[in-house]
C-alpha cells in the first residue's frame, strides 16, 4: 500500500462570501501544481446569540439581540507535491479569514 500524504486545510470565517473566495484561491493553486484536492467541505456553521439590555437601569423587558455566525470550511489536498506546499505558504488570502494547516 502506497504512502499517501495529505495536507488539510480549515478556513474560518465570519463571512461566507470572503471564505468561499479563499476556499477557490486554495483549490486553483493546488490544482496548478498538480495535486488531487477534496472539497470545499462545508461545516457547520456556529451561532452565537447575545442579548443585550437597551437600557441599563429601567425596563427589562427592551432588549437587543445579536449573532455571529463564525462559517467554516474543510479542504483536504492529496498527494501533494513540493511545488504545491511551497505556492501553498506563499499564498495572499482575503483579510478576516483564519487558516489552518495540518500536514
Amino acid at each position: 500500500m502506497a504512502d499517501k500524504t495529505r495536507i488539510r486545510v480549515r478556513l474560518k470565517s465570519f463571512d461566507h462570501r470572503v471564505i468561499d473566495e479563499a476556499a477557490v484561491k486554495i483549490i486553483q493553486t493546488a490544482l496548478a501544481t498538480g495535486a488531487q484536492v477534496v472539497g470545499p467541505v462545508p461545516l457547520p456553521t456556529r451561532k452565537k446569540g447575545i442579548t443585550v439590555n437597551t437600557s441599563p437601569h429601567t425596563d427589562k423587558n427592551a432588549r437587543e439581540h445579536f449573532a455571529i455566525l463564525t462559517h467554516k470550511r474543510l479542504i483536504d489536498i492529496v498527494s501533494p507535491t513540493n511545488k504545491t506546499i511551497d505556492s501553498l505558504m506563499h499564498l495572499e488570502l482575503p483579510a478576516g479569514v483564519g487558516i489552518e494547516i495540518k500536514m
